[in-house]
């Protein structure tokens, strides 16, 4: 090392020294007590990922004994509230609710994702598991899934179905479905979020959608449309009566979802570590339980480095069903 080049060190380290324990001090003050954590979820309110958010966050709120409030972004498959999250600072009070469709679907997709599902985001915890459903308009009077593909049969390119958008696990499930059962003319309706979704599903403007089990269940208790099957390889003891897929000859089906906490990249540690603790203790309670429940999901946590291995086996998974039902980008 040179004269020069030893001179140049000795002028950088301190103020390298001083950034390190800048960054370790914001760590070890997070949070700062009034300053609130904000929430972002892809979609609107009321709907179950976001009840889901709802219903975690007042315990988290009380561990970290700061506010966390909810920040609905709908649209574009979830993708507008990812991007919404890349851009925010990466100190932790910025956090991601999200389906696995977000990381796991839709960079295989859509052309408009831009960023890298594991470089762009820093693993949190697990939220929650629950398989994906098939559920139809009441008025088109089909009582089981025999039913619906004999009548889709008889009645060729008169079958449409819901989905959350281009790329996400209902446009997938749709098209697997299709695939399946020979309803090759069946047709992708996408939609914004559950709330437009429900009532074309009512009045029979669409007849199927491919959704969350929680959503399933709203639609259902409306008396205005039934939940068929499950996309998951048994029934699931949160909907006993409800049978799968397969058991009416479709196969290979495991169209089991989950949805994670994450956050941008470049998290501190000992930041992302104070948040793990957090949704660990929140998901464990008993009222969340109850909640996630009710919506046919079961309320779970893990480490950050169990979601990223959750997420990259997804991606995968995804990935090669995807080509195997032949969507491509657009």
């Amino acid at each position: 090392m040179t004269t020069s080049t030893r001179s140049i060190s000795r002028r950088l380290l301190p103020a390298l020294l001083f950034g390190l324990a800048a960054l370790g001090a914001q760590a070890q003050e997070f949070p700062i007590k009034g300053k609130a954590i904000r929430v972002i979820v892809g979609f609107p309110p009321g709907i179950g990922v976001d009840a889901q958010a709802r219903a975690v966050t007042p315990r988290l709120s009380e561990i970290l004994g700061t506010p966390v409030i909810v920040d609905n972004r709908p649209g574009a498959g979830t993708l507008l509230a990812a991007q919404e999250l890349i851009k925010a600072a990466p100190d932790g009070y910025t956090i991601f609710y999200s389906a696995s469709s977000t990381l796991a679907q839709i960079p295989h997709t859509l052309k408009a994702v831009t960023f890298d599902p594991f470089k762009d985001f820093t693993p949190i915890s697990m939220g929650a598991q629950g398989p994906l459903v098939l559920v139809v308009s009441s008025s088109l009077g089909v009582n089981n899934v025999r039913e619906l593909i004999a009548y889709g049969k008889a009645n060729p390119g008169k079958l449409s179905y819901a989905s959350f958008g281009v790329g996400t696990s209902a446009h997938i499930f749709g098209q697997i479905f299709a695939n399946q059962s020979g309803l090759t003319d069946l047709v992708h309706v996408p939609y914004k979020g559950g709330a437009e979704v429900a009532p074309d599903l009512y009045n029979g403007r669409v007849q199927i959608a491919f959704s969350s089990a929680a959503a399933g269940i709203g639609y259902a208790q409306s008396g205005k449309a039934k939940i068929l099957a499950v996309g998951a390889p048994k029934r699931t003891p949160l909907m006993p009566d409800v049978p799968t897929l397969a058991e009416f000859g479709l196969k290979n089906l495991d169209l089991t979802s989950f949805l994670g906490w994450y956050g941008p990249a470049n998290m501190p540690p000992a930041v992302v570590k104070k948040i793990n603790a957090a949704l660990v203790d929140s998901h464990a309670q008993a009222s969340v339980k109850e909640n996630f429940k009710t919506g046919a999901y079961t309320s779970e946590s893990s480490t950050p480095e169990e979601l990223d291995k959750i997420t990259r086996d997804a991606y995968q998974r995804w990935g090669q069903l995807i080509k195997e039902v032949g969507i491509e980008k657009n």
